[in-house]
């Protein structure tokens, strides 16, 4: 089934995207409490998901590599429906996700997947316990 492919990609990207990051920038940060984290809800037209993940996979990846502030860009599905997408987004502080909103891959991104996104909600977070995001990281890479 092509949503088997789905599952693969997402193990990939998680490895990719919450990993490598400067540990030292994510404390600063994190100890004067500029941090934003977001969930974006999505649902996509089941006629374009194979497209649109591949747009996804592209996007993430440029971001978490090539913007130091961006921390996190998780990418899910939801299991029982595939369309439904959730992103957990993790910032250093809002001027680095203003500028990631300005890069080239993020504009290409949204450009190319706005007429496969049926809905969109971008939810903004507070975390309980933001000093733990170093640790949950380090655990990770081991």
């Amino acid at each position: 089934m092509k949503f088997q492919n789905i599952s693969l990609f997402f193990l990939f990207a998680i490895s990719i995207n919450c990993f490598g990051q400067d540990t030292n920038m994510e404390k600063k940060d994190v100890a004067k409490g500029e941090m934003m984290v977001r969930i974006a809800e999505l649902e996509i037209d089941p006629n374009a998901i194979n497209e649109y993940l591949n747009i996804l996979k592209e996007e993430a990846e440029a971001s978490v590599r090539l913007e130091p502030g961006v921390i996190c860009i998780y990418p899910m599905y939801q299991k029982e429906n595939p369309t439904q997408i959730r992103l957990l987004e993790i910032y250093a502080n809002k001027a680095a996700y203003e500028s990631h909103l300005q890069t080239s891959h993020f504009k290409k991104y949204k450009t190319s997947t706005l007429a496969m996104v049926k809905d969109l909600k971008l939810i903004d977070m507070q975390a309980i316990d933001p000093e733990s995001m170093a640790i949950i990281f380090n655990k990770l890479k081991q």
